[in-house]
């Protein structure tokens, strides 16, 4: 079983925690992270841009000169997509990006992500995360403790004051438990985690 310490806020180790192997120690599938994370991407896309063809501009159904005898370009139409106000060549057009994933897929991804922050030491314990109420200075100084910068703050619950306290720091994120994904999870160098999300965590996947 995988072990690693548990934190106070100060950055003082206050004990040691051991992981459940079948979620933070199974072997990392780069493939099913890589695939989770593109369908993640691809179904945040709204899908509604959209452009005018030459035949849905309006106008241009006169020739705007003669064919031959002027020195100029054979032209059809000033709707034309060389002309300005022109039609789009190939216009993009409202569609649906979203991408099925199993869930098994998904479930392995999620294990791999988390895998692979505990070998690499970017995932650090909290004992616990309580604030009565939203105070930056005080987020600041648990990050400095830690020497985390582009860091992920996943508590148990949704917590208003750790999410006000965590808001306007740059690189800094808070998710509770239930939310979080495999793409912030490898997005953010760092994850800082409380014990009882983890408890969370082993309950589903474990």
């Amino acid at each position: 079983m995988p072990t690693v310490g548990v934190f106070n806020k100060e950055g003082q180790k206050v004990g040691d925690i051991q992981l459940a192997e079948a979620v933070f120690g199974v072997e990392v599938n780069e493939n099913a992270m890589h695939q989770v994370v593109l369908a993640l991407l691809a179904n945040k896309r709204q899908g509604t841009q959209s452009a005018k063809t030459r035949a849905e501009v309006s106008g241009g159904g006169i020739k705007p000169w003669r064919q031959k005898g002027t020195g100029r370009a054979r032209q059809g139409s000033i709707r034309a997509p060389q002309w300005i106000h022109g039609g789009i060549v190939f216009a993009p057009k409202p569609r649906d990006y979203r991408v099925s994933i199993p869930k098994s897929m998904k479930k392995v991804a999620m294990k791999s992500a988390l895998t692979s922050k505990v070998q690499d030491n970017e995932m650090i314990v909290l004992e616990a995360l309580e604030m009565e109420a939203p105070k930056t200075k005080e987020m600041v100084k648990m990050l400095n403790a830690f020497e985390a910068k582009k860091t992920l703050i996943v508590t148990a619950e949704s917590n208003e004051a750790v999410y006000k306290s965590a808001r306007n720091i740059e690189g800094v994120a808070v998710l509770p438990v239930n939310n979080i994904n495999v793409y912030d999870l490898l997005k953010f160098e760092k994850v800082i985690i409380t014990k009882d999300a983890v408890s969370k965590i082993e309950e589903v996947y474990a």
